[in-house]
């Protein structure tokens, strides 16, 4: 994609500062306060700015407050429209609906319930449409110019990209001794507002942005990488095939460095966040941490702001990454036992395993598949425990009383 070098300058300060004047008392200005915990477990100093405490759990509300604010009277007559299969349409339709105007959403067909349901809850007429993200979108067009409304981009708007850009100054006003910020980056519109506000508050200020390694097409356009595009990632938040011109042109200008991170490095950071701050993040919301605990040496003794942009979570999704992150800090483990398939075994093996303090979940026989002679069982214990210290305890519990037993 061309970038037009004029849209680097199409936002300025005075953009982003008319924002917040705009948005003031539209929006909830959100806490932006140290983890002491997380500070000390990865060697920065964190402070969260927690915009999953928005009426709609998510950042986008400031661009599409700012962009509906400035609407003509006769552009507000008509009503606006927008393409999103997530926040975006909720934070369009929320605004929309405080304002008194229509809102029509188009949706791809792909889109969970619960996401139509809560968006039709604001008020917005929902337009389900196409197989993929971009038939919705030019579905989006075709009824704009059909329907004369105004169409609110997700990232590539100048309104938009104003609007986000506001969460940096209300970090920078709280913290001001911050010398790095870390944004979760998909179109660009969250780090363009923000690198811009930023730097011209702070100039030495590092600006860093990261992407989720399966959705890498703003790393490319940035750095001239290859890396190739994933079909799905728990960070959908963050997943988008194209940044926009006018983010482009301001990342390039303002943000000074590009990282990657894994679908387990964010699984790790959402399960981080709700245990140690009590706080419910989507995987676009922890992207920013999950890139402090992939590359732990380039955060090191520095003061890092990091956005938690979001908080709509699926919650059987959450579900699997809590039980996931059990199993990898070893206080969910799965043990086979192998024995004499006797009358009163599971019970002497349950006994053991209490006595070692440990808690059975899930349990199992095996008779048919297994390379064991005819009258023995592999028995499948899935255990809660305190962690890898007690796993190797209870191991040894079981192998004193005599069990020939594995870890899988």
């Amino acid at each position: 994609m061309a970038t037009n070098p004029e849209h680097a300058t199409m936002v300025d300060m005075a953009d982003v500062e008319a924002a917040a004047r705009r948005l003031a008392g539209q929006v909830l200005v959100t806490p932006c306060l140290e983890s002491r915990t997380l500070s000390q477990i990865t060697g920065a100093q964190l402070f969260l700015k927690f915009e999953n405490l928005q009426y709609t759990a998510s950042f986008k509300e400031r661009g599409a407050c700012n962009k509906l604010a400035q609407l003509t009277p006769a552009e507000r007559a008509r009503g606006v429209i927008a393409m999103s299969a997530g926040n975006h349409a909720q934070g369009v339709a929320y605004h929309a609906q405080r304002l008194g105007l229509r809102a029509v959403i188009v949706m791809p067909r792909f889109t969970p319930g619960v996401k139509v349901e809560r968006t039709r809850g604001f008020g917005a007429e929902v337009v389900l449409h196409g197989d993929t993200l971009e038939e919705a979108r030019a579905h989006a067009r075709a009824l704009a110019a059909q329907q004369g409304l105004t169409f609110v981009h997700p990232y590539d708007e100048e309104a938009v990209i104003a609007g986000q850009g506001t969460v940096a100054l209300e970090m920078l006003h709280t913290q001001p001794e911050l010398d790095m910020l870390v944004v979760a980056t998909g179109g660009g519109g969250l780090i363009g507002g923000m690198a811009l506000a930023a730097k011209t508050l702070k100039p030495g200020i590092e600006v860093i942005g990261v992407q989720t390694r399966r959705f890498p097409a703003m790393v490319n356009a940035m750095t001239g990488s290859h890396w190739p595009q994933g079909a799905t990632t728990i960070a959908e938040g963050i997943a988008v095939g194209a940044p926009g011109e006018r983010t482009m042109a301001l990342a390039r200008r303002y943000v000074d460095d590009w990282l990657l991170v894994d679908e387990e490095d964010i699984e790790q950071a959402i399960v981080m966040l709700l245990e140690i701050e009590k706080t419910l993040v989507e995987g676009a919301g922890a992207a920013g941490l999950a890139a402090v605990l992939r590359h732990p040496q380039r955060f090191a003794g520095r003061r890092v702001g990091l956005v938690l942009c979001g908080g709509n979570i699926d919650p059987l999704l959450l579900a699997s990454i809590i039980e996931r992150g059990m199993v990898r800090a070893g206080r969910l483990v799965r043990l086979v036992v192998s024995t004499r398939d006797l009358p009163g075994q599971l019970a002497r093996i349950a006994s053991v395993v209490a006595e070692a303090g440990a808690n059975i979940d899930q349990v199992q026989h095996q008779r048919a598949f297994t390379l064991l002679a005819a009258q023995n069982v592999e028995i499948e214990l899935v255990l809660q425990t305190r962690g890898p210290q007690h796993v190797q305890e209870v191991l040894a519990a079981l192998r004193g009383a005599g069990f020939d037993v594995t870890q899988r």
